[in-house]
Order: structure tokens, then C-alpha cells, then sequence
């Protein structure tokens, strides 16, 4: 891990409706003892609302969490092209022609924001002795959500690298150990779990307000999150639990009907009844959108987007799949447009670019489902969400497909076929590919190999399937600058 990252301020920004009248240092100035640091239960919430901050604004970096998501999730997808502002480094990704030394590599934002989450976790239980205002019940609150949203940031480096340095310790001053060897992607997703469960026993169900319970770590989004995670161990029975709790939890969840106010309700606006947790950004705080994907577009849909993954109907221009034509993209120019849209007709102005990073939504969690039911031979019940979330969207005959509930290779790539449609560009794309192909020791790698076919430069094709046939090569290399500050790093195999 970089050493400097300790130095960070969160900026001043506070989520959702808070002022911005302050800032919240987490770093003490060397030498400040544990009891001189925070004293009121304040302090403690002011400390939760800045780790929030970090996700939406990460300090000492031009670029933020969700646009890290992004790439990560969504450049190897076979989904996304490289736009005409895009550097050399993000459309190395998209080819996989990806050096140690390639930016896009750095995690220094993640743990920059796992380091707050540490530091709350670490320090807040001292106040409780200082404060007796402070009650149990309300730490237990803030500890669940350090706890979840460090888990969630492990399990993105963890799906994105591999192997990666486990701190849970707050970095306080210089003498703290910066040389941390990496621990195996096993072992970073088994204390992933045991973050999520711990934080689930005290996790908020109710904020008193939307944007709280959208914005903020709650139960469900826990939930989500521990539905995720097991998918990628292989976990299904759990998965299936995690998944039925949020279905289940009474918060109101409901897929919308497909409509032209659909786009707006759920992207737009947010925080709708298919919102489970969303990066709260404002028009007075506003993500990176605009400018990655319509002032100086960096990223564009992959050409064939429209055609593959949503379906064109030639005969019925007018029978479309909501989520697709000025949803996810717009045709022709292949401007990503989720994002930045006021509604189908419309674009937001910059001043109006207030639209969030979707985390979790309730469609996501319920092709989750659908994915552990077919993995447990229930397919048919796998089936039937599928055919749930293609009715409420609209879906066009032309991307049924002719599976039946016992052919459990063809409902999991109906499934994976259905997940790029519902979740285009929301940073799921490659993670969903790479979890399908590994299952079985990778006995599904063709999935990957098929995308590199597809979507290669034609001069470039046998190169990257060559490389994309060795599992290393599914994980980013460790950034050099970390090698160097970190003498305990190794470089993932691929890359040496």
C-alpha cells in the first residue's frame, strides 16, 4: 500500500442532505494518542459520513470510486469502447495489452477509504467511555457501516486483482507497518464474510428517510452484498438465503413496469423502489459522468451493443427492450447515456448531473437469485425470474432464449446474457463474465475467449486470446509504484 495515502483529507463533502460547512480529518498528526483524538459521539458520526465522502470524492485522485468501478467492471466486458479522449491506459485494458506500470492499476483510492473505515472501527469504541451520551447501540450502528463498506471495497480489489495486502488496522502514524505481503483472493473473500455478517447483526433497516436508506449502508444492502460475495465462492445455498432476505425483507422492493418515465424513476432520479444502494451524488456534488461520457467521452458502448445485447426488431422499429436505445446507449453515436440522461428525449445539463453509481439494485439482486437457483437444480424457478424482469423491461422475442429449467449450462448463460441487458455500464459486466467462466476450475472459459474473439482489433485477435487462455491474466498487475513502496508485494504471475 502507498505510504502517503495515510496523509489524505476527506474532502468537503457531506453525504446526502448534511452541510458542507466542515471537513474531517482522519489522519491524527503524528504522535496524537488514541484518547486525544476523538472524544463525542460526533465525532463518531462525523467520521461515518467521511468515509462516505471518500467514495464519492477520493482524495489525493483525479479519479473516483465509482469511475474505478467502472473500469474494472466494465473495460474487459466486451460491452465498452475506448472513446477519443480515453488515454493510452484505459484502452490497454480494453485490449488487454496491460503493463505493471498502467495507472488504471492503482488501488491507492481503495484503501485510502478502507483506511477511514479502519480508523472509525478502530477508534470509535474509545469514545463510548468519553461520551456517555454515546450509546451502544448507536457504535454498533457505525461499526456496521465501516464494516460493510470496507468489505465491499476488499471485495472489488479482490475480484479486480486477486491477491491483495489485508490491513484491518487503522495506519495512525510513520511507524505503523507499511510492508504487508498480499493474502490470496480466498482468504480476502472469507474476511469479507465475516465483515458483512458481523455488520448485519447491528445494520440499520430504516434511516427515516429515502435517501438515507438508499445512500447508507443498510440490512439489505448487506444482504446484497453477502449474495454477491457467495456467488463467487461457490456458495449457492447461502447465496440463495442472502438473496431471499432482501426479496423478503418488507422494504418495499418492486421491479417498475417498463415505460417512458421508467428511465427517469430509476436512473435519473434514483433512489426508487428498485434502489437498494446507490452512491448518493448531488448537483452540488456531482460524479464523474459528464465529462467520461458526453463533454470529453472517454468510453463508448462497444458498436454492437444495441444489436447483440438489447435486440433490434427490423420489422417493428417501435418494439424495443426499455433498456436499451437512449437508456443505456444511444444509437448511432454509441454514447453511453445511463448516466447522464434526463430522461429519453433529454440529457441533464452539467449543472444538473446528479445521476448515481448503482451499487445495488433490486433486479441485480434477483438475477442473483436466479443464478443460485439454477446452480442448486432449480432452474425452472431460475427461469421464472428471468422471465419476470424480461417482461417488466419489455424484452424482445429476438433475445428469448429456448432453454429449459434441466439445462443448467444454457439457463446460466441466459442468466449472464440477462445481466448485461439489466446492468449495462453499472461496472458489473467483466465480474459477471469472469465468475461464470471460472466456475469448475474454469471449465466455462470459452465465455471470456468468445468475448476477445468478438470484439479484438482483427490484427490483434490471436494475441489477446493467447493471453486471455491464462487464468493469471483475468487480474490487473499490481501497480509498480506499490512493488516499490512495498518491498512485501509480489507481482501477480502474469505480469513478471
Amino acid at each position: 500500500m502507498r505510504k502517503d495515502i495515510i496523509y489524505s483529507l476527506v474532502l468537503i463533502v457531506a453525504l446526502l442532505t448534511q452541510s458542507c460547512d466542515s471537513y474531517l480529518d482522519l489522519q491524527p498528526e503524528n504522535g496524537t494518542t488514541r484518547d486525544e483524538f476523538w472524544k463525542t459521539k460526533e465525532d463518531v458520526q462525523a467520521a461515518v459520513i467521511g468515509i462516505y465522502s471518500g467514495l464519492l470524492n477520493t482524495p489525493d485522485s483525479g479519479i473516483t470510486i465509482a469511475e474505478y468501478s467502472f473500469m474494472y467492471g466494465e473495460l474487459r466486458g466486451g460491452m465498452v469502447d475506448p472513446g477519443v479522449n480515453s488515454s493510452d491506459d484505459q484502452r490497454d485494458v480494453i485490449t488487454s495489452s496491460i503493463l505493471p506500470s498502467n495507472t488504471v492499476a492503482s488501488w491507492a483510492a481503495f484503501y485510502t477509504v478502507i483506511n477511514y473505515c479502519n480508523t472509525v472501527i478502530d477508534l470509535a469504541p474509545d469514545v463510548l467511555a468519553l461520551d456517555p451520551t454515546f450509546t451502544q447501540e448507536q457504535l454498533d450502528q457505525y461499526l456496521s457501516e465501516a464494516l460493510a463498506i470496507r468489505a465491499y471495497l476488499y471485495f472489488t480489489l479482490a475480484r479486480t486483482f486477486r491477491d491483495v495486502p489485508l490491513k484491518l488496522e487503522a495506519t495512525l502514524s510513520d511507524d505503523d507497518n507499511f510492508q504487508i505481503a498480499k493474502s490470496t483472493q480466498e482468504e480476502i473473500f472469507d474476511q469479507v464474510v465475516t465483515d458483512l455478517t458481523t455488520a448485519l447483526k447491528s445494520a440499520v433497516e430504516d434511516y427515516g428517510d429515502n435517501a438515507s436508506n438508499k445512500g447508507r449502508i443498510t440490512k439489505d444492502a448487506i444482504n446484497a452484498m453477502l449474495a454477491d460475495v457467495y456467488l463467487w465462492q461457490e456458495d449457492y445455498t447461502n447465496a440463495l438465503i442472502a438473496a431471499d432476505a432482501v426479496v423478503n425483507s418488507g422494504a418495499g422492493y418492486s421491479l417498475i413496469p417498463g415505460s417512458t418515465s421508467w428511465f427517469t424513476t430509476v436512473f435519473a432520479r434514483g433512489n426508487s423502489t428498485e434502489s437498494i444502494f446507490e452512491f448518493q451524488y448531488t448537483p452540488e456534488n456531482r460524479g464523474p459522468f459528464y465529462g467520461i461520457f458526453l463533454q470529453r467521452p472517454q468510453y463508448l458502448a462497444q458498436a454492437s451493443v444495441l444489436e447483440d445485447v438489447f435486440g433490434l426488431d427490423f420489422e417493428d422499429p417501435e418494439n424495443k427492450d426499455v433498456r436499451g436505445e437512449r437508456v443505456s446507449l444511444v444509437p448511432g453515436t454509441n454514447e453511453i447515456y445511463k448516466f447522464t440522461g434526463l430522461n429519453q428525449d433529454q440529457r441533464k445539463t452539467l449543472q444538473e448531473s446528479d445521476t448515481h453509481w448503482f451499487v445495488y439494485r433490486y433486479a441485480d439482486v434477483l438475477l442473483m437469485k436466479a443464478e443460485a437457483l439454477n446452480e442448486l437444480d432449480r432452474g425452472d424457478e431460475a427461469l421464472a425470474i428471468v422471465d419476470e424482469i424480461r417482461e417488466s423491461r419489455l424484452a424482445i422475442d429476438l433475445t428469448k432464449e429456448q432453454v429449459t429449467g434441466d439445462d443448467k449450462d444454457g439457463v446460466r448463460m441466459y442468466i449472464l446474457a440477462e445481466r448485461a441487458r439489466e446492468l449495462a455500464f453499472e461496472g458489473k459486466r467483466w465480474f459477471d463474465v469472469l465468475r461464470n467462466a471460472r466456475k469448475d476450475n474454469y471449465a466455462n472459459i470459452d465465455i471470456i475467449l468468445g468475448i476477445a474473439v468478438k470484439t479484438a482489433p482483427a490484427n490483434q485477435q490471436q494475441s489477446i486470446v493467447a493471453k486471455l487462455k491464462d487464468p493469471n491474466s483475468h487480474y490487473l498487475p499490481i501497480y509498480q509504484y506499490e512493488l516499490y513502496t512495498n518491498k512485501a508485494l509480489v507481482q501477480n504471475p502474469f505480469y513478471k
